[in-house]
């Protein structure tokens, strides 16, 4: 009794057990195209001619003779081209972290701004955020920013009445110098610092026009955004609740 307990759990093991469930599942379409080859054997299409019979002058030609439908090319490049496979991805808008909401306060973590606290106003077609200091409270300007490089706080100001809607991404677009060989580069002089676009300067003021009575009307929120965020020791982001 003993000795054939033994090796009934001997050879009952749980791979044994294992490899019968797995017989009684089905066959994926994988497996079974997998099994047979499927993917060795070539996909018979419908018969086309590939070649056909043209007419041939002379008496010892045989009047006729077979000719291929489509001739090959007889060029055929030097060197490999890998050739661009098409993809069925689509480009999808970039989503929106849920705590950013239009007038949430933001911390910015990196550029010449990073530590200052904006507002944010919306999501550009870019995914990239437009933000505002405002300008006339810390100096930050009308700007775009990463999602990925913001702490988003629990602060937030009704920003309902600041109209954003003609700013999108051609308006930060950068006008390219004209002047872009290398023997112009190192032969100019040093140029006086270029004035800020007119265009800049008017939507900057129609934005915190708006944006500061939005400001003003929350009690501290204007010390709030002219403070700057650091750490000291002991502190650890992952630990604060913003």
């Amino acid at each position: 009794g003993d000795e054939s307990s033994f090796f009934s759990l001997l050879w009952h093991t749980p791979q044994d057990s294992m490899a019968k469930e797995a017989a009684l599942v089905p066959p994926g379409r994988a497996t079974v195209l997998r099994k047979r080859a499927a993917h060795k054997r070539s996909k018979v299409a419908a018969d086309k001619p590939t070649t056909k019979s043209v007419p041939v002058n002379g008496d010892k030609n045989g009047k006729t003779r077979d000719v291929v439908v489509v001739r090959e090319s007889r060029f055929y490049p030097g060197e490999h081209v890998p050739k661009k496979l098409p993809s069925r991805k689509m480009p999808r808008p970039t989503k929106l972290r849920a705590s950013i909401q239009p007038g949430t306060v933001l911390i910015l973590l990196s550029g010449k701004f990073r530590g200052k606290r904006v507002v944010f106003l919306k999501q550009l077609n870019s995914g990239l955020l437009l933000v505002s200091g405002p300008h006339k409270i810390n100096g930050v300007p009308l700007r775009r920013v990463n999602q990925a490089y913001v702490i988003a706080t629990s602060t937030s100001v009704n920003v309902s009445s600041v109209d954003v809607s003609k700013y999108d991404d051609a308006f930060f677009k950068r006008t390219e110098s004209a002047d872009g060989s290398s023997k112009e580069f190192f032969d100019k002089k040093e140029e006086a610092p270029k004035a800020i676009d007119a265009k800049r300067i008017e939507a900057q003021k129609a934005v915190d026009g708006a944006l500061l009575k939005a400001v003003e009307s929350v009690p501290n929120l204007k010390g709030y955004l002219k403070s700057h965020f650091t750490l000291t020791k002991g502190q650890f982001p992952h630990t604060m609740k913003f």
